[in-house]
């Protein structure tokens, strides 16, 4: 009945019959506005749902139309149609050409990035409907105080809703992931903007509260009200936790302190939304409340589970650490527990001995199973017992050196002997791959540095699955984008594998491009089919020719820095008129 009235009243058809039947019911006028309140919460969380399943339908459609392509190897000409959304939304910049290319103040000032087209849409589609949720219904034109105590309690319930998809959107186990194929830095992007939405929503809800009663009485009787009612000050207490939130957050503090960042933050929302529990005891709004507490429980469960599993039995996991040129380190996992790894997909990775409680997130870059044999004397002498001995997973990680826990951990591996220490450590995962490249007959692959980690499993499964009849690939092109040949250490064995695999001449070419040789003479070509330039490549005729040869629809990933990745981005964008190219970007922002 609520939500017909509540419609009704949108529509200028709830009659003075309908406003006294509510009131009776309601126990009074402004228990009408609570009612309404309760409906808009509901609607909140149910214009939500309805995105996310409108989002979902539109995905169904394109991997089922990627599935029957990789099935029958043929250009999907019927996504051209979608040319146009996916050059000027999709995959446009906010401006020109700027996307994820760092706003860099100086050496220690990071204001993060730009967000796309796309992701302004999604963030003003949320602001408008919090601020219209906010506003409807609101009688403007009624008494100073009845509008300020409606203000007051439709802020105040639009803010604990609001944590719901809050929370959901900050977890790494977010189900809506793997279901809509959104990847995780984009629920993060929401999570950022939504997070402000609520602490403006907990600001209001506190103003309209203590702004009317600093008139009537003054600010000395706001106080003493606070300091007499656990409702008010515990309700004080979660609005100033919420507000805390919102100040250590602004990118520059979140870049240089990532670490403390992130354990203040979690310790701080415990405590507002501790707080805020006390403050809305016997209100209808504590159920949302208990929703997102619930969720962000199941998330923080299924993540110790997860580490526990993986990590733990009769062994446990270690990791030895091999420091490299060029600030890099090769970090092999030998895992407790096998695990089904698939390209695209990362870890987290937690190494007690240089950061108790820290974790980073690293694309995985190779995988495989080793021999464990014993370490006695003696050898298996026979085929059954080496068919017999264990076998071990390893997952392989190429990590860069930068600050906090990757260079402790650099310079602990630098200073061992033969530059290489093995540690306990727990890997929590795996995430991602949302994005396969199975189904395009011309696949480009664009990595700057330690990105090829992201790529490696990509060359390995096409070329694999190509030879298998698996994918529909025929033209895969690998470009690496390195400052000097010895990065090419970063993952020779795992490139000699590759190389050496069947039918990969027919299909798989490697251009490396190396922007700081020492001399000309460093730049030599192996084979026709690995190549190695001087300098940068020109993006836009490296595409272009691709595009002139193109077999099917094509698939161009990305994973290097923002400069290298807006680059690639600008020319698939020019591209869409005139090919089926379709454009995806692995980074991970924070």
């Amino acid at each position: 009945m609520h939500s017909l009235l509540l419609a009704m009243s949108l529509a200028g058809l709830t009659s003075a019959t309908d406003i006294e039947y509510i009131e009776k019911r309601s126990g009074g006028g402004d228990s009408i506005y609570e009612a309404i309140n309760d409906d808009l919460a509901r609607y909140t969380i149910l214009a939500l749902g309805c995105a996310a399943a409108a989002y979902y339908i539109w995905q169904l459609v394109f991997r089922f139309s990627r599935h029957l392509r990789r099935l029958a190897s043929f250009s999907d000409d019927r996504q051209r149609a979608f040319a146009w959304i996916k050059e000027h939304i999709i995959y446009a910049s906010l401006f020109r050409n700027r996307h994820n290319r760092e706003i860099q103040l100086s050496s220690a000032l990071n204001m993060g990035t730009l967000p796309s087209r796309f992701h302004f849409f999604l963030i003003t589609g949320v602001v408008a409907m919090n601020v219209t949720l906010c506003c409807v219904t609101t009688p403007f034109g009624s008494a100073e105080s009845s509008l300020a105590g409606i203000v007051r309690n439709r802020t105040g319930t639009m803010a604990t809703v609001n944590l719901i998809p809050l929370v959901l959107m900050a977890g790494r186990n977010n189900p809506l992931i793997a279901m809509l194929h959104v990847p995780f830095d984009t629920w993060n992007l929401l999570h950022r903007w939504l997070g402000r939405i609520v602490v403006l929503e907990s600001l209001a809800h506190v103003f309209a509260w203590a702004i009317p009663n600093a008139q009537k009485k003054g600010w000395s009787a706001v106080g003493k009200s606070l300091g007499g009612s656990s409702f008010l000050l515990s309700g004080f207490v979660a609005a100033c936790a919420f507000t805390a939130l919102l100040m250590h957050s602004p990118s520059p503090i979140r870049h240089a302190f990532y670490e403390t960042f992130l354990h203040l933050h979690i310790a701080i929302a415990a405590v507002s939304m501790g707080f805020l529990w006390v403050h809305l005891d016997g209100l209808v709004a504590q159920t949302y409340l208990l929703a997102s507490i619930i969720l962000w429980a199941l998330e923080r469960g299924t993540r110790f589970f997860i580490i526990v599993y993986r990590n733990c039995g009769r062994e446990s996991t270690t990791a030895t650490i091999e420091a490299m040129p060029g600030d890099a380190m090769r970090i092999t996992l030998r895992m407790a527990r096998p695990w089904t790894f698939r390209p695209g997909q990362h870890i987290y990775l937690y190494i007690p001995a240089v950061g108790l409680w820290t974790s980073h997130p690293f694309s995985v870059g190779w995988s495989e199973n080793e021999d464990s044999l014993s370490d006695e004397k003696s050898l298996p002498l026979t085929n059954q017992d080496l068919l017999s001995a264990p076998h071990k997973e390893t997952i392989s990680l190429l990590v860069r050196r930068r600050t906090g826990m990757t260079d402790k951990l650099f310079r602990r591996a630098a200073n061992a002997m033969g530059s290489k220490i093995t540690l306990r450590a727990f890997a929590e995962g795996p995430y991602g791959n949302i994005h396969t490249m199975d189904s395009y007959g011309t696949v480009m692959l664009f990595a700057g540095g330690v990105g090829i980690t992201h790529h490696v499993p990509f060359v390995r499964h096409l070329v694999a699955g190509f030879a298998d009849g698996t994918v529909a690939a025929r033209r895969v092109t690998l470009v690496w984008i390195i400052q000097s040949p010895e990065h090419l250490e970063w993952i020779r064995p795992w490139m000699t594998s590759i190389l050496a695999m069947d039918r990969r001449r027919e299909v798989l070419r490697i251009m490396l491009f190396v922007t700081r040789p020492r001399n000309t003479k460093e730049i030599q070509s192996p084979s026709a089919t690995v190549q190695m330039f001087p300098g940068r490549p020109n993006i836009d005729t490296l595409i272009g020719m691709e595009v002139e040869n193109q077999i099917g629809a094509m698939g161009v990933l990305v994973c290097g820095n923002g400069g290298l990745s807006d680059d690639v981005r600008r020319v698939c964008r020019k591209r869409q008129a005139r090919s089926s190219v379709d454009y995806v970007e692995e980074s991970f922002t924070w």
